[in-house]
């Protein structure tokens, strides 16, 4: 059975999520999909922690721990459902990439809501923390990298110049059509880098999911 990798770029509430092959040294993309990490796609959940700033402490506590447990099943369904598919294919799904944000960790629940910058990136947390839940739970070792440092990475790891290599990702989505914006683009790229078998220890290899 042939090797398949995702990548995943993650936004509040949602995720773009690519799976492909490597084959002859290039990438092709098996599948392009959108995954809801909420059951009812509104502000209210798609902003978790924007919601709890209006809430009493312990109710607020209750709430994100809801929907931490909502977008965790969500993730394990959507990558369960995606190696079922891909093994349909005929292709074993070995390789799981996540992009992270630039931030720093985050400090406790109620100083995380006493700063509206860091409820920001709670909420960004919170989906990208459910996709390493769900590649813990199905067996899947994530490479994770930062945003910021994905093009470097890359150019470095797969050997390409950054101009080619962006040209390289952009050609990918032509046969599929749109939507192909940066969501797809970066999300293919850190698949790519996940499906390389070169070492990879400038990046970060299974981060447990907290």
């Amino acid at each position: 059975m042939k090797h398949a990798a995702v990548g995943f770029r993650v936004h509040s509430g949602w995720t773009a999520m690519i799976a492909l092959a490597i084959a002859k040294g290039s990438p092709a993309v098996l599948v392009r999909r959108r995954v809801n990490l909420v059951q009812t796609f509104t502000y209210k959940f798609r902003q978790p922690y924007h919601t709890a700033e209006k809430l009493p402490l312990e109710e607020a506590r209750a709430f994100v721990a809801r929907v931490r447990s909502e977008a965790r099943r969500l993730a394990r369904r959507a990558v369960r459902e995606l190696k079922t598919e891909l093994r349909d294919q005929g292709y074993s799904l070995t390789g799981f990439g996540l992009l992270l944000s630039s931030g720093r960790p985050l400090p406790a629940f109620a100083k995380i809501l006493a700063a509206h910058s860091l409820i920001h990136t709670a909420d960004g947390e919170l989906f990208r923390e459910a996709l390493l839940h769900a590649a813990a739970r199905t067996g899947l070792k994530p490479v994770t990298i930062r945003e910021r440092d994905l093009g470097d990475s890359a150019s470095h790891v797969l050997r390409r110049k950054p101009a080619d290599l962006a040209q390289r990702i952009s050609d990918l989505g032509r046969p599929l059509g749109p939507p192909w914006s940066q969501d797809e683009k970066f999300a293919a790229l850190v698949a790519w880098l996940a499906a390389t078998p070169s070492p990879k220890s400038h990046l970060s290899q299974g981060r447990e999911a907290r």
